[in-house]
């Protein structure tokens, strides 16, 4: 069998022969991979820079992919810690973390989608009493998961959702796609009688953005649920002690550990609908599998989905 493999942290995957995988639990099976998304958290568990990281090596990796079953089902997996990944030819999924896709259904489109898509709307599901009409910030709006959160956000009914960057060019491009309004970090304040952020920035710009927020809204005392998804900016924020008191905000996280896996297994199949329905627009770059070192350290605007 062929598959990339990872031997490093700090080099990339190559294409080369791998040992079949092999079932093991009464609820594993053998499946054939038809595509993965190249997404940032596969870049993060295999760089050790996510917190649910490994460290281990060699590794083949991929957290989740659209996976044809024994049966000849389709089928969207998501992969739970392990050293053998969906970029490979073959792989091992666990029957109970994934969903059956209708026949039909473009895995390509599935695999570019679901884990950008589920990080926003787990958080407004799971982390958050969303209600319809109610207003959104999504802060690192022009990145692949913070484009997909304004499409959430607004088939989840938002009134109103502010996207904000620093790409003005992307930014641009994100009324398209449902933002009411768009902002810079400078302009931040513009934003500050939002109900919910959804952060994918974190560090120093989600701290410095909260004074001039919190400053500006029309009640202080009205809730502002902060839900922190991404870190790009940073690992760390010094939010500002005052932040905490002089208004009425709530900082959470949303993702593997503070929503648990049944939480988001439960949300599969209701994204996958919505994917597959054309609901949410999805952006995709089908890379040959055999092209996966080019693919880990190039890549495009788009979301890379490799195909064995």
């Amino acid at each position: 069998m062929r598959a990339a493999v990872l031997s490093a942290s700090d080099t990339p995957p190559v294409y080369t022969d791998h040992p079949e995988p092999a079932a093991t639990g009464d609820n594993e099976m053998v499946v054939q991979v038809l595509a993965a998304g190249l997404h940032h958290l596969t870049r993060a568990k295999a760089n050790g820079s996510h917190y649910s990281s490994t460290g281990a090596f060699p590794l083949v990796p991929g957290a989740d992919g659209v996976v044809r079953d024994p049966a000849g089902r389709l089928r969207y997996a998501v992969l739970d810690d392990t050293t053998f990944g969906t970029f490979a030819e073959r792989t091992v999924i666990d029957v109970r973390r994934s969903v059956v896709l209708p026949e039909g259904t473009d895995p390509v489109r599935i695999a570019a989608a679901m884990n950008p898509g589920m990080s926003s709307w787990v958080a407004l599901r799971r982390r958050a009493e969303f209600t319809t009409g109610q207003r959104v910030l999504v802060i690192g709006a022009t990145g692949n998961a913070g484009r997909m959160a304004v499409q959430v956000a607004k088939l989840f009914g938002a009134a109103h959702v502010i996207a904000a960057g620093r790409d003005a060019a992307r930014l641009a491009a994100l009324p398209a796609l449902g933002a009411d309004e768009t902002c810079t970090f400078d302009e931040i304040e513009r934003a500050a009688d939002v109900d919910v952020v959804l952060d994918y920035v974190w560090g120093e710009p989600a701290a410095a953005a909260m004074i001039p927020m919190l400053t500006a809204r029309a009640d202080r005392a009205a809730p502002l649920t902060w839900i922190q998804i991404g870190s790009m900016g940073g690992a760390t924020a010094p939010v500002p002690s005052i932040a905490l008191r002089s208004a009425r905000l709530q900082i959470v996280g949303s993702g593997i550990g503070s929503v648990p896996a049944r939480d988001f297994l439960a949300e599969l199949p209701e994204l996958a609908a919505a994917v597959t329905d054309g609901s949410l627009d999805v952006r995709a770059e089908a890379v040959p599998l055999t092209d996966v070192t080019r693919a880990w350290t190039g890549g495009t605007g788009d979301r890379i989905v490799l195909v064995p």
